[in-house]
């Protein structure tokens, strides 16, 4: 389970090291860095597939992601006695990314190209890597070590195998080495990061996939942008927690029923609501209540992800569906880690109360800015998790 987020100069964040929880809510204003938390998160995980270069490369290389302001802003610009003024730079340019758990931790150090006469000199290079076991980096509990390009490696006997120019500077170790007897932990590791689950582009527009028929196969995992809808519900109810899902329907819409059709291995999804003479198709619901239904179709997955990352989920839905969300999220947390992001001061308010009602451990993480920087409400240096980043 993840214990710990850190994260430095990146966008508005500049030093920001999150605890975890079983249950996250990240709260803030707008432009308080509620975006960026959940793009660190983003990056990680591309990095297990090798694409957090091209990742920040879409986003305009480092010039346009790094932190902004002074690399040390003293206690009086922080204060507003002095103007922000540029300085010279004492330490090396870099954009770190890092997390830990239970089992293992890793962490990300980019910089700026070496080869400057390349036609991809905005692409960041991969400067240092290292995977350890536990919650806090120690020699001791270093397992893998990855400085440009050579690579280090402690085998189960404790023993290190050293490798030299074996991996290029835009590849991740995580993607590129894959040694199942010297190196299994990278590879749990990889496994792990690979099933983080991110939810942010769900669509419900008049056009979205899932108001339309779809060629349906069994669909633990609902799809990243809701396609598969009718088939993720019929798979829960063959093979889930049916009796949750007919709950969950019943708190958001009392008296109803989803009923999925298939015509030649095309399914359907139908609302049965009380009232009406026939069923409503996916076609004729509203953006809230189609929300709501591929919500609950990707909390009630029969097959829990290691970490679950929903993005602004209250989006287009109604105030009554809020408390029906947050049962939905509770629930879920108590078979995966959750990160919410959310504007909704009542959805996490609500995540609160259902969290304090059943024994979930619900973190509120409450983002703001000081002088452009991020920082977590109440947080103080000695509030922050115990972390050690690696040196380049």
């Amino acid at each position: 389970m993840l214990t710990t987020l850190a994260v430095e100069n990146y966008r508005s964040l500049r030093h920001l090291v999150v605890p975890l929880g079983q249950l996250n809510v990240v709260t803030g204003p707008n432009g308080s860095g509620k975006s960026s938390l959940y793009r660190t998160l983003r990056l990680l995980a591309d990095s297990s597939r090798n694409g957090a270069v091209a990742a920040l490369a879409r986003e305009g290389g480092l010039p346009s992601t790094l932190w902004a302001g002074p690399e040390h802003p003293g206690k009086s610009v922080r204060d507003g006695d002095r103007p922000v003024q540029g300085t010279t730079r004492t330490g090396p340019v870099s954009l770190r990314l890092g997390f830990a758990g239970d089992e293992f931790g890793y962490a990300l150090d980019l910089g700026v190209p070496t080869r400057s006469r390349s036609a991809f000199n905005q692409d960041p290079e991969i400067k240092h890597e290292s995977i350890w076991t536990g919650p806090v980096l120690r020699p001791a509990t270093l397992l893998t070590d990855r400085a440009g390009t050579s690579v280090r490696i402690r085998d189960p006997a404790g023993e290190w195998h050293a490798r030299r120019d074996v991996i290029q500077l835009y590849d991740s170790l995580l993607s590129e080495i894959a040694d199942p007897e010297q190196a299994p932990e990278l590879l749990t590791l990889r496994d792990q990061i690979r099933s983080w689950r991110f939810y942010d582009h769900i669509r419900t527009d008049a056009d979205a996939p899932a108001r339309a028929a779809q060629i349906g196969t069994r669909t633990p995992v609902l799809s990243h942008d809701g396609a598969d809808l009718a088939a993720a519900i019929q798979t829960i109810t063959e093979i889930g927690d049916a009796t949750a899902l007919h709950i969950a329907i019943d708190n958001a819409f009392p008296g109803s029923q989803v009923q999925i059709t298939t015509d030649r291995g095309r399914f359907e999804l139908t609302l049965h609501q009380p009232g009406l003479l026939r069923p409503l198709a996916a076609a004729e619901l509203s953006d809230g209540t189609l929300r709501y239904l591929l919500w609950a179709a990707a909390l009630l997955t029969p097959r829990p992800p290691v970490l679950l990352v929903l993005n602004e989920p209250e989006t287009s839905l109604h105030p009554d569906l809020l408390r029906p969300l947050a049962d939905l999220i509770v629930a879920a947390a108590r078979h995966t880690r959750i990160v919410v992001v959310t504007h909704s001061r009542p959805l996490a308010s609500a995540l609160e109360v259902d969290g304090h009602r059943t024994g979930t451990d619900v973190r509120l993480i409450e983002l703001v800015k000081e002088f452009g920087q991020t920082v977590i409400l109440g947080q103080g240096r000695l509030d922050e998790p115990s972390w050690h980043w690696p040196r380049r």
